[in-house]
């Protein structure tokens, strides 16, 4: 190790990866603004939030907890141009209450992950 690997890990630090708690806090804020697909998931928290990762196994590992819990459900839509139909999740109704709760501990999450930075 050098000084400079130092000063290089502080410019360009490596990504932070979801645990799965977070992903699960994640993915129901982003459904509660709408329905979307794993890809887009993994997508967006990337644009939004450049130095966090999501992994697919941990993402689809808190889909399926998600899902197995009633929390959300799934659909195939088949999407004009594209060769396979996509999973399409969304929260169920009766559970947008606990949802918005769960949503703010990622959100106090990130507040606290920028106050700190």
């Amino acid at each position: 190790m050098k000084f400079e690997d130092i000063y290089q890990f502080f410019r360009d630090p490596p990504p932070n990866y979801l645990n799965k708690e977070l992903a699960v806090c994640y993915v129901l804020f982003i459904l509660l603004q709408g329905e979307s697909y794993g890809t887009q998931l993994i997508q967006q928290l990337e644009q939004e939030h450049p130095t966090y990762r999501l992994s697919d196994t941990v993402l689809y590992s808190a889909l399926k907890f998600l899902e197995d819990s009633g929390a959300i459900s799934g659909y195939w839509k088949k999407v004009e141009g594209r060769g396979r139909p996509r999973r399409m999740y969304q929260i169920r109704p009766e559970w947008r209450d606990q949802a918005h709760e769960l949503a703010n501990f990622w959100r106090s999450y990130m507040t606290a992950e920028s106050q700190a930075m």
